[in-house]
Formats: C-alpha cells, structure tokens, sequence
C-alpha cells in the first residue's frame, strides 16, 4: 500500500473514529482533522466531489468549534438550578448516571447531600453539584459531575462562579470533594487553594 493510500484510509479511520466520541468537542476536533486530511487525499486523486463534501464538512465542524469555544465559559449559555435533594428529577439524573459517577467518585453517597444544583446548558442537564454542611460556615462539596458529553466543559464551575448560591445558605467557604479524581487542576483554576488537608474556595462576604 503506497503512501497516499494509508492516508486516505487514516483521514477516513479518524472520521469514523471521531463518531464513536461521546464528548462533543473531542468529536469535532476529531472530524474536522479526519476532514481536512480526506480534502487533501482527495484532491491528490482528482475526486473533486468528495472534495468539496470533506471541505464542506471541515467548515462546518470550524464553525461548530468556535461556537463551543466562544461560549464555554459563558455564564448566559449556563443555568444554575437549586433543587431539594430528594428532587425526583435529581434522583433520575443521580441513577442514569451511577457507573460513571462512581468511576469518577468513589465511594459517593448522595444520603448527607441536602443541597442540590443543576446546571443547565439550553433544556439539558449537563452537571449536578451536590454539598452538605460541614460546619464552621463551610460547605462540602460531595459530588460536582459533568455528563460524558460535556466532559470537555467544566460547567460546574458555574455553581462555584455564583457564590450566591452557597452564601444565602451563610457559607464563606467552599471544600473540594475529597475523592474526585484528577480534579485539582481544574479547581485551581477555579480560585480553590490548599488550606491544611483540603482545597478550599474563600466566598466574598456580605
């Protein structure tokens, strides 16, 4: 097999790849490569039609990208909805999502979780943040997990940005959930700093 032919069949292996991806911006990252790399095979070959399709496509996924990007950090794209912890809506999400939500934390019950938020990105439920009363005005955050598809995202954040919604319950501090894997750089970049055993998150006060 001659070199344009592998990639050909690489730039078609990566699109196919990229639909098995469940978070959606690895998924157009992913596609959009695939594609560029197939506008490049296929013009070598002299297929224009396919061609003009992949180039299309590679558009598409840029233009798709960019709206990803521009608005991941936007707190108009993303809701914060306080729900009772035994929400039954909450408890549907909680379930769907058990596998995952232990993989990631180990060890979680949602029993000492009487507050409860939802983030919402349009009509979907992309992240729950669950936090119990550990005293002394601080707030222990028991669960903040993202479904697969916003991964990628750290839509949690919006909990912790609207500091509101822990200092009308009279908390000034925030602890990071102690058994959350690989979730330090991402709080860090949040404003949690390490404080003895904990990463903590001073709240402005009234």
């Amino acid at each position: 097999m001659d070199v344009l032919s592998i990639i050909g069949w690489g730039g078609s292996a990566l699109v196919v790849w990229s639909l098995l991806q469940s978070r959606i911006l690895r998924l157009r990252l992913l596609n959009l490569i695939g594609c560029v790399i197939l506008v490049g095979f296929n013009a070598a070959i002299g297929v224009w039609p396919m061609v003009g399709m992949n180039a299309v496509l590679a558009v598409i996924n840029m233009v798709h990208l960019w709206r990803l990007l521009r608005h991941r950090h936007d707190e108009a794209e993303y809701k914060v909805l306080e729900v009772g912890s035994g929400d039954a809506y909450l408890g549907h999400v909680l379930a769907q999502h058990q596998k995952d939500i232990s993989r990631f934390n180990p060890g979680f019950t949602q029993s000492d979780s009487p507050y409860a938020f939802l983030v919402q990105h349009g009509d979907r439920t992309v992240g729950v943040v669950l936090a119990h009363d550990a005293g002394d005005g601080r707030a222990q955050i028991d669960l903040d997990y993202v479904v697969p598809k916003y991964r990628d995202f750290t839509p949690g954040e919006f909990v912790y940005r609207r500091s509101d919604v822990f200092t009308d319950h009279g908390f000034h501090q925030v602890l990071a959930p102690p058994n959350m894997r690989d979730s330090t750089p991402y709080l860090t970049k949040l404003g949690f700093h390490p404080d003895g055993p904990h990463l903590v998150l001073n709240l402005p006060r009234a």
